[in-house]
C-alpha cells in the first residue's frame, strides 16, 4: 500500500525535531492537573473492564505511555516517527514501543482494553480520520475505552479548520462532529471535557477530550 504524502511529511517532520520535542515536553503533564485526572479516570475504567492492554497512539518520546504504566496499565506506545520511538525506548527501557501507523495498526482485532490518542489525530486530514477511527474500533475489545483529544473549532458552523502548526499542518474539529464520527464506528461518547485556553497560550483554541466506549 502506498504511503500517503501527509503521513510521510508528518513522520519526517517529527523525526527532524524529535530530540528538541522530547526535551521541551517531557514534563508537560506536571502543570496539567485536569488532564492527569482524566488519564486517571481512563485508567480506572480500563482496569475495571478487564484490565486489557492499552495503546498510546502517537506516543512521541513516551512520557505519557510511562505515565499510564505508572497508573497500573499494561501500556505500550506506537508512533509513526522511528526517531521518536527510539527516544521512547531509551527513556523507558522497560516498556514496549513500536513504529506504526494509526491507519494500519499491527494489532489483532479486539485485542485492547483501551486506546489513548492524545493530540495524535490532529495532523490527519479530515477525509482520512474515519479510517483511523475504524482502525481504533477494530483493535478495541467490546467494552474497551478510548480517550482522544484535539483542538476545537470556533463553533458548530465550522466542522473542521486547518491551522499552521509549528511542525506540519494540523486540524481543529467541532466536538459534536467528531463525536458523531465516533458513533459511526461503534464508539459511544461517555464523557466530554472542553478546556479553555489560558490567556498566555499562543493559540486561543479550546481543547477537547472525548471519552468513548466500544459497544
Amino acid at each position: 500500500m502506498t504511503e500517503p504524502q501527509t503521513v510521510r511529511a508528518t513522520r519526517e517532520s517529527y523525526d527532524a525535531i524529535a530530540s528538541t520535542y522530547a526535551q521541551l515536553f517531557s514534563d508537560s503533564l506536571r502543570d496539567r492537573p485536569l488532564e492527569r485526572a482524566l488519564l486517571s479516570a481512563f485508567a480506572e475504567l480500563v482496569r475495571a473492564d478487564g484490565d486489557g492492554e492499552v495503546a498510546d497512539l502517537g506516543c512521541g518520546p513516551g512520557y505519557v505511555t510511562a505515565h499510564l504504566h505508572g497508573l497500573g496499565l499494561n501500556a505500550f506506545g506506537v508512533d509513526a516517527s522511528p526517531v521518536m520511538v527510539e527516544l521512547a525506548r531509551e527513556a523507558n527501557p522497560g516498556l514496549r514501543f513500536e513504529v506504526g501507523s494509526m491507519a494500519a495498526l499491527d494489532i489483532e482485532d479486539g485485542a485492547l482494553g483501551g486506546v489513548l490518542s492524545r493530540w495524535s489525530v490532529i495532523h490527519t486530514p479530515p477525509r482520512d480520520v474515519p479510517a483511523v477511527l475504524a482502525e481504533i474500533a477494530r483493535v478495541l475489545a467490546p467494552g474497551g475505552h478510548l480517550l482522544i483529544s484535539f483542538p476545537a473549532t470556533d463553533g458548530p458552523h465550522h466542522e473542521t479548520r486547518a491551522y499552521d502548526h509549528a511542525v506540519v499542518t494540523a486540524y481543529r474539529w467541532c466536538p459534536d462532529r467528531f463525536a458523531a464520527l465516533l458513533r459511526d464506528h461503534g464508539l459511544a461518547e461517555a464523557a466530554r471535557t472542553v478546556i479553555e485556553p489560558k490567556p498566555t497560550d499562543q493559540r486561543q483554541f479550546q481543547e477537547v477530550q472525548l471519552l468513548a466506549r466500544k459497544a
